[in-house]
């Protein structure tokens, strides 16, 4: 298989074109020369996490600074406003980072200056809710897509393999209390896999208990950090998409 992706190398990147956001300002919060993250997925299109915390204050020279985020921002909006969001996305969690609710508000200024009518949206691992500053950063945000891949903690910690104080049923309470997002779930297949009957099952659960706006339901896409990962057709997508539907009536989409 194919090598993982490089890591992004700047604050800015792309615009990509996303098939969830169309064409995407990407927003890196992370270190470029290593990946830093709460979890260590099979998936990680970036490879396996070398510095595997929810805490980033050790490298936090190695980051970039709310204002060196707010001078990239401006200076490539200045010179191209055909984008349809601001995504905070990158090498790892975006809200990791330490001073990730100063960085929003700074975002938000620059987006309503220069180009108001986009909206700025994040993918995050739902890993650092347990912090009100997050979680009330994360709701000036227009679009909050969180992830929840797995149903079963078995699962979960095999899959996303999070580092020791994260658990699948914190996550889950802690995403009951958010207000108006998105779930976004990986499947892989193969010994390492999550399509498992049981973590299948669960997560439909879940997605009825948690109500979100609706789901994103997708496979491989890049090569993963686990070679032996294997993706799922997109027909058997399209019916655990149906089926969790008939089960929750969540609207799921395929991608």
């Amino acid at each position: 298989m194919a090598k993982v992706l490089n890591l992004q190398q700047g604050i800015i990147y792309g615009p990509v074109n996303s098939r969830r956001l169309g064409r995407s300002l990407g927003l890196n919060l992370q270190p470029t020369k290593y990946k830093v993250c709460p979890f260590n997925c099979v998936y990680c299109h970036y490879g396996w996490t070398a510095k595997h915390t929810k805490d980033l204050t050790p490298w936090e020279e190695d980051l970039p600074t709310p204002h060196r985020i707010k001078e990239a921002l401006e200076s490539y909006l200045e010179k191209d406003k055909d984008i349809d969001y601001i995504t905070f996305s990158g090498n790892g969690e975006p809200t990791s980072h330490p001073k990730f609710d100063e960085i929003v508000e700074l975002v938000r200024e620059v987006r309503n200056r220069l180009v108001p009518r986009r909206r700025i949206a994040v993918l995050s691992n739902s890993t650092m809710l347990d912090d009100p500053k997050i979680v009330s950063a994360l709701q000036k945000l227009d679009v909050r897509i969180m992830k929840l891949d797995c149903g079963t903690e078995e699962i979960f910690q095999r899959f996303n393999r999070p580092v020791a104080e994260i658990t699948l049923d914190k996550i889950v309470s802690r995403l009951k209390k958010l207000d108006q997002f998105v779930i976004q779930t990986m499947l892989g297949g193969g010994e390492s896999g999550n399509l498992v009957p049981e973590s299948i099952s669960r997560w439909q659960e879940l997605i009825g208990e948690l109500k979100p706006e609706y789901v994103q339901l997708y496979s491989l896409e890049n090569p993963p950090a686990d070679s032996s990962l294997e993706e799922i057709p997109k027909e058997k997508l399209r019916e655990i998409a149906a089926e969790t539907e008939s089960k929750t009536g969540i609207r799921v989409e395929v991608y």
